[in-house]
């Protein structure tokens, strides 16, 4: 048949189109992938900024402790009409009288008690920065979850693709041996046409193996912050550690989980709103002091009217407020502080008792994924080795292309089984890390 493909241009082809096989093309390890991710995804990055203004925020000026100065100028001119009227004299009429007058002062203020509000201030800022840290730690677990996930699907999409070959170098065996058994006469033709129809279809089917290949190195360039054009190859093996003890990762949710973590800050980030509205109940003492210069001239208007004048000096002394009443809004926050406080920690608690399910069932997955993993090792080793003695008693004669065709999709479907099982089990591995707030380490 003049339209089939020799043998070596398929193998050069399909070895074209594999993964594991590098042409110029970048060699991408996880952990590569890992601390390109680190560096330039957009989510880390965002979260980084976030973190430094939460630690720009931490500053005793903030916080309330430290005076304020404030300096004052201004200079006016001011040019008037007037007409004065008097009892006993004649009226006196002024026009154009100018005047021009200099004020500058230099004020401080400085609150040197209101409750302790200034202590309370300073820890919430400061628990809302290590709020922020954890913020980005969790951030950062969960994208380096999603770059770990995201690299074994090339993975995984890479190993089909070699299955799919495989099962390709099989049929075109078939073909040949069909073609060779019809030229000494002792096999139709249509045992040709449909071992071709096989074969095109196996071709088909690494075709869209291809696109989906693609689109999962797309998807791991978009999570590495970088252009989804860019090619390169990745390891061909997915290693699970097997070693994951339950107990272990239960024991320390509560320890290590940022998550968890952000939330109990949240609770005592409430408990510091309540004191500070008890520390609004308290009087603030302050104190104050200014510099102040004013030079002023006029055209009088009257003999007793100074034409210039000029007053300079410094005053300073100490304040007090105390709240008395404000339509019972003191009492209102203090309900609602309260009312948070109550919520954040339902809160917690709410999210502890999500994250102990969702650990208890990753790790269910993760331990059923070790059992499969082993029994589909074994179904593919019989898989192979039922796939050679059919095409070997194939090329005697004694089967025929519909048993041969059943074995060799039975080969296919059990390596496929292998692949996604091991992916899953590593999957249920990464999850389980990143729960208990050990996938960093």
């Amino acid at each position: 048949m003049s339209s089939f493909t020799p043998t070596a241009l398929v193998l050069t082809a399909l070895a074209l189109l594999s993964p594991f096989v590098s042409f110029g093309q970048q060699q991408l390890t996880l952990q590569e992938a890992i601390r390109i991710g680190l560096a330039q995804n957009y989510d880390i990055r965002i979260a980084d900024k976030q973190d430094d203004i939460a630690a720009n925020n931490v500053t005793y000026g903030n916080a309330g402790f430290l005076p304020r100065v404030d300096a004052r100028a201004t200079r006016l001119f001011s040019e008037n009409n007037s007409r004065q009227e008097f009892k006993a004299r004649e009226p006196v009429t002024r026009t154009g009288a100018t005047s021009n007058n200099l004020n500058y002062s230099v004020n401080l203020s400085w609150t040197i008690f209101d409750g302790l509000g200034m202590f309370i201030n300073y820890e919430r800022l400061t628990a809302l920065e290590k709020s922020g840290k954890l913020f980005t730690r969790q951030t950062v677990e969960n994208t380096v979850a999603d770059i770990s996930d995201a690299y074994y699907e090339v993975v995984r999409q890479g190993r089909r693709m070699q299955a799919i070959q495989d099962a390709i170098t099989i049929s075109e065996q078939r073909v040949e041996l069909a073609r060779a058994q019809y030229e000494v006469g002792v096999s139709a033709k249509v045992e040709i046409l449909r071992a071709q129809v096989d074969y095109n279809a196996d071709r088909s089917e690494l075709l869209r193996q291809e696109e989906s290949l693609q689109n999962a190195k797309i998807t791991l360039n978009q999570l590495l912050g970088r252009d989804p054009d860019i090619t390169f190859t990745v390891s061909d093996g997915i290693e699970v550690d097997a070693t994951l003890n339950y107990g272990q990762m239960d024991n320390g949710l509560l320890a290590a989980n940022p998550l968890l973590l952000r939330l109990q800050l949240n609770r005592e980030i409430a408990t510091l709103d309540i004191r500070s509205v008890q520390a609004s109940r308290f009087p603030v003492v302050g104190v104050t002091s200014a510099y102040n210069f004013n030079r002023s001239e006029t055209d009088p208007l009257n003999d007793f009217q100074p034409q210039f004048n000029r007053n300079l000096g410094y005053n300073y002394g100490l304040t007090v407020s105390l709240p008395i009443f404000n339509g019972f809004n003191t009492n209102r926050l203090a309900q609602n502080a309260r009312i948070t406080l109550e919520t954040t920690t339902l809160q917690l608690q709410q999210e502890e008792n999500r994250l102990q399910a969702d650990l208890a069932k990753a790790y269910s997955q993760y331990a059923n994924r070790l059992k499969l993993l082993e029994l589909e090792e074994s179904n593919v080793t019989l898989a192979k080795e039922n796939a050679e003695i059919a095409l070997e008693r194939y090329r005697l004669g004694l089967l025929n292309a519909i048993e041969l065709r059943e074995a060799q999709r039975n080969q296919l479907l059990a390596e496929n089984r292998l692949i996604d099982i091991r992916y899953e089990a590593k999957t249920s591995e990464t999850e389980l890390r990143r729960l208990s707030g050990s996938l960093l380490q």
